[in-house]
């Protein structure tokens, strides 16, 4: 049976292969990365743009209608409030309201 101190002398050793492994990985992968040329690492333009086949024979597209620049007069004006029914209508809020315990007091 191996001692004690033979088995821990064989894992020390196993980590540091591990490591100097890693660290050769790494180094010969940067490596690569540098050592490639430099016109390997250029962008290619892109392509001219070309117009659409019969795009000559197609009807141009219709003018865009001219505005005023005035708020129409057929719709009147909206209030800013709306009225209590109005409110009643709405959404119901999901939750009720909290008891009167469990809120806080206000912030000073």
């Amino acid at each position: 049976m191996p001692s004690m101190k033979s088995m821990m002398f064989r894992k020390c050793l196993a980590v540091a292969a591990l490591a100097i492994m890693g660290a050769g990985t790494s180094t010969s992968a940067s490596a690569g990365l540098t050592m490639d040329p430099p016109r390997a690492r250029l962008v290619q333009a892109t392509q001219p743009l070309q117009s659409t086949p019969g795009a000559e024979s197609k009807p141009p597209a219709p003018a865009e209608p001219g505005t005023t620049g005035q708020r129409p007069h057929e719709t009147p004006p909206q209030p800013a409030r709306p009225d209590a029914d109005a409110k009643d209508a709405g959404t119901k809020p999901a939750l009720p309201p909290a008891p009167a315990e469990k809120t806080a007091p206000p912030i000073k």
